[in-house]
């Protein structure tokens, strides 16, 4: 690598009014480390909307990315790429991590270390970290336990996640502090018009765990549409929606099913809008975020995860599945839904989007987030 190692990738953008730090609190001096910071990607665009709500908390806020694009931050924002966007090899990318942490390292002086969904970095960072007594809170949701997780434990202060169950190990160290969804762009539609649609919409990779599969069986006898939104995960096999498709012909669905492939944050919010009921089939361990934008949207959203029972309240029998393969329960729970009035699903959805205003919106998070980074 030589000398290319040293030459950090380093962009700033938009200014955020400093509005967070009252007399009693200093501003924050925060490392994060994170997977993709670029707004335009389609499926974590949604870290630059933290990096800017977490900016007003901080004086300094500096970004160590596996992978970036275009950048659309707070000028308080400093991104450093290790290069996985330039196709650079593992090996190479860990040459740059520790280039570029060092440099911060000498530079700048910090309050704490949050990782997002990077467990491979707070560990590869631990032991710099410690010896300037900077303490790594990582972020984590999801039901997979590896060993690189299982060392982020050891070596971080805090561990956060969005749901009691959707992080796969038992430690005192864990917070949950639910998700944060931006509730000022996922709002529901003007007007009602749009619900009269017989529309269902799944938004979700296609994998097969996400249950495509059932949701296909269950409504193939129903009078609806079917809208999957998403398309196969980058760098895994395509299999699963051959699969999907062979069955869509099987169930002589295709006049009622829709594929559309990857969407931008608009269109997905867009598909939500116009949906009479939205589902997710995550089995339990994944509180889906994609779930908690169609409720923020006021559209009656169908679960198979229990974590989602305080959202749903009284209207859990109808909302929630015993398990994500219940062809059967699935049926029936759609089968209310369409034949409820416009009206009768608009209230549905409304005690829905309140909920995750009050407990997963994006200021709610970042303020539970900046008290665990202060402790």
């Amino acid at each position: 690598m030589g000398n290319s190692a040293m030459r950090l990738r380093y962009t700033s953008g938009m200014n955020i009014t400093n509005i967070a730090n009252t007399p009693s609190h200093e501003p924050l001096r925060l490392l994060v480390f994170n997977l993709v910071t670029a707004a335009d990607h389609q499926v974590l665009a949604f870290t630059t909307d933290w990096l800017n709500a977490l900016a007003p908390y901080c004086s300094v806020l500096d970004v160590v990315t596996m992978q970036a694009g275009r950048l659309a931050v707070d000028q308080r924002v400093r991104v450093f790429s290790v290069g996985r966007e330039r196709g650079l090899s593992e090996p190479q990318r860990a040459v740059n991590f520790y280039a570029i942490l060092r440099r911060l390292l000498r530079e700048q002086t910090y309050d704490a270390c949050f990782a997002h969904m990077m467990p491979l970095f707070a560990v590869m960072g631990a032991p710099l970290l410690r010896a300037k007594r900077i303490p790594i809170t990582t972020w984590y949701t999801h039901r997979q336990r590896t060993l690189t997780l299982r060392l982020a434990t050891r070596v971080s202060r805090h561990l956060v996640t969005a749901a009691p169950d959707s992080f796969p190990l038992v430690t005192p160290k864990l917070r949950v502090l639910g998700h944060g969804i931006d509730a000022d762009f996922f709002t529901p539609p003007d007007g009602d018009a749009v619900r009269q649609r017989r529309r269902i919409v799944q938004v979700a990779r296609l994998s097969p765990i996400k249950h495509q599969h059932v949701l296909l069986e269950a409504a193939q006898p129903l009078d609806c549409e079917i809208v999957l939104v998403g398309d196969t995960a980058e760098g895994h096999s395509s299999d699963y929606q051959a699969r999907l498709r062979q069955q869509v012909a099987a169930l002589d669905m295709g006049e009622r099913v829709t594929f559309t492939g990857q969407q931008w944050p608009g269109q997905v919010r867009d598909w939500l809008r116009s949906a009479a009921v939205a589902i997710n089939l995550s089995p339990p361990g994944l509180f889906d975020k994609a779930a908690l934008e169609a409720m923020a949207c006021g559209t009656p959203t169908v679960v198979s995860s229990a974590a989602f029972h305080e959202l749903t309240g009284p209207h859990s029998p109808l909302l929630i599945l015993p398990a994500p393969t219940d062809v059967d329960g699935l049926r029936e729970r759609l089968t209310t839904l369409l034949a409820l009035s416009p009206a009768q699903r608009q209230t549905i959805g409304a005690r829905l989007r309140s909920g995750v205003v009050a407990g997963h919106s994006l200021p709610a998070l970042v303020k539970k987030l900046v008290a665990v980074l202060r402790e």
